[in-house]
């Protein structure tokens, strides 16, 4: 690593010093904002939203700043980037407020939670989470393949997979996806073929994490939940073909783990 001198550590501080007051500014934005939220509100849900991409925004601005220190530095500033980390985080906590953290559920059981962000529209939903899904990737690209935490993203993918999904409005999205002359047609299209790339990872990765890591049932529960989640969005599009093999997916899932029990090897 290149000596880091005083000159260089100067211009740093200077360039960075725009993006802390930002973060700064925003910060202080959600505290005012949580201190007046009242839980009963019908607008709760709605500031919840706002305040999730305002979180997002802030993890952008520590991300530049790690960018800032590997230009000027020559180094990462891990600082920045776990601050980022835990910002992110609560972006994707925010959401579960509104639409819940369970895995696979179905839209009935959260319709009165989604019926409350009736105003935010199926393309701003989109938007958000694709922003937040932009934000998650640029942070582990900035922290690297060799990072401590690179199981930990797993888990913070299949939080953001989780809510990616609830969010969407599934009554009104499964009449969009069939009906090309919708307005929503094209996004809700899009939109659903993101969400299920991402169960489909969630399910790998935390597969992955049980056979690499961690070796607990739990991770193994989470991959299955996933898997099922996806196997219920195939049924939605209408893609029985792909429901059965995942429903066999996760009964060999189930095995697998049940059998590594017996045998120790799982936790």
């Amino acid at each position: 690593m290149p000596k880091i001198t005083s000159e260089s550590r100067e211009i740093f501080a200077a360039k960075s010093q725009p993006y802390k007051d930002k973060i700064a500014e925003s910060l202080e934005l959600e505290k005012n904002i949580l201190a007046r939220l009242d839980p009963e509100s019908s607008e709760t849900a709605q500031t919840k939203l706002m305040l999730s991409e305002e979180m997002i925004y802030v993890a952008t601005l520590y991300i530049a700043i790690n960018n800032l220190s590997v230009t000027l530095l020559g180094t990462k500033n891990n600082d920045a980037l776990n601050d980022a980390r835990k910002i992110l985080y609560r972006a994707i906590i925010y959401l579960e407020e509104i639409v819940t953290n369970v895995i696979d559920i179905s839209y009935t059981e959260i319709e009165d939670k989604i019926e409350q962000i009736a105003s935010t529209s199926i393309s701003k939903r989109y938007y958000l989470i694709r922003k937040l899904g932009l934000a998650i990737q640029l942070l582990m690209e900035a922290f690297g393949d060799n990072s401590k935490w690179r199981w930990s993203f797993v888990e913070i993918q299949g939080r953001f997979a989780t809510v990616a999904k609830n969010i969407i409005n599934w009554k009104q999205a499964s009449k969009d996806y069939f009906d090309s002359q919708s307005d929503d047609y094209d996004t809700t299209v899009y939109f659903v073929r993101l969400v299920k790339r991402l169960l489909d990872q969630s399910s790998k990765e935390y597969r992955d994490r049980y056979e690499l890591s961690t070796h607990t049932v739990e991770d193994m529960r989470l991959a299955i939940n996933y898997v099922l989640s996806s196997r219920r969005l195939s049924i939605i599009i209408g893609n029985s073909e792909e429901s059965e093999e995942l429903k066999k997916k996760a009964t060999v899932w189930k095995d697998k783990v049940d059998s590594d029990q017996k045998k120790g090897i799982a936790k």
